[in-house]
């Protein structure tokens, strides 16, 4: 069945709702743009977009593939449909909690977290070695129980679905729609470095999945979200910003003292060093926990 191409249909959209944004954050609404650096997001989204014209057809080849082997022809229904919307946020959410655990996955989706300010141009800051990345195999079982089609289709609704959510404008929604979507107020806490904020809400449209696997954070009035990565990149530099990542793991491979410190450097999560001079968000939140316990602790005056 042929499909239209939801993120193409949508790129109006999201260009008119940037405008919007960047003169509300004007004439003072909540938000902020930094010229410099939504400049390297938009650079970044359009490799992305040739980086997945170069690649695409393989990963779909592979799809197409695989479906020779499905075990299930569930057909097109509406109900179908429906079910694969479910199962490809499940699979994103095993993807994008891959991506902040496993160093190799993280190379590619660091791009996404790198930028230090929250705005719908963060969205479209996206990685050019995804492909490298093997970001795709998360993907790959759903191919056994759908048809191509429907899944790769559902994979653009959830993209253009996350966009919205890249801004600081919107609050919260509804107690409802929060209790179920992925919304800016949960994604804001995602994208934040506040130790409280680590490693935590990897929904991509529904948040039941956190809420189901224990990573969910609800933000806090009291802790405003301060974005980008533990170790930020000081840099506007596109080239820089794709691969500075892939350059630290090769560094760190060529210079490990053993076989197997080369390769926790790819597998482990982000920050692990064979030695422990380096901070993992594991790490940073027990200082964090410890410090919480002793002003808990310490007698009110």
């Amino acid at each position: 069945m042929k499909l239209p191409d939801p993120v193409a249909l949508a790129v109006p959209a999201f260009i008119l709702l940037m405008v919007a944004e960047v003169m509300w954050v004007r004439f003072g609404g909540r938000g902020e743009y930094e010229w410099r650096d939504t400049a390297t997001s938009l650079a970044m989204g359009f490799g992305s977009t040739i980086a997945g014209l170069i690649t695409g057809g393989a990963v779909i080849a592979a799809a197409y593939w695989l479906h020779q082997f499905a075990f299930l022809d569930l057909g097109w229904h509406w109900w179908v449909f429906a079910l694969c919307i479910l199962a490809d946020d499940l699979a994103y959410y095993v993807f994008h909690r891959s991506a902040h655990r496993v160093r190799w996955f993280w190379a590619a989706h660091v791009i996404h977290h790198s930028s230090q300010h929250y705005n719908l141009s963060t969205a479209l800051r996206q990685t050019w070695t995804g492909f490298i990345a093997l970001s795709f195999i998360f993907r790959m079982p759903l191919f056994l129980v759908f048809d191509p089609a429907m899944v790769l289709f559902a994979s653009a609704i959830n993209l253009v679905y996350q966009f919205w959510i890249h801004t600081e404008v919107v609050g919260r929604m509804p107690r409802w729609f929060e209790a179920v979507m992925n919304t800016p107020s949960h994604h804001r806490v995602h994208h934040a470095t506040n130790p409280r904020y680590l490693d935590k809400n990897y929904a991509g449209m529904f948040i039941i999945w956190d809420r189901m696997f224990g990573t969910f954070e609800p933000e806090r009035d009291d802790e405003p979200c301060r974005y980008g990565i533990v170790k930020n990149l000081g840099s506007f530099n596109v080239l820089w910003t794709a691969f500075h990542e892939w350059i630290g793991i090769a560094k760190d491979v060529w210079h490990a003292p053993t076989w197997a410190a080369r390769w926790n450097y790819m597998v482990k999560p982000p920050g692990w060093s064979h030695d422990g001079s380096r901070d993992t968000s594991e790490t940073i939140k027990a200082r964090w926990a410890e410090r919480q316990a002793r002003l808990a602790a310490e007698p009110a005056e």
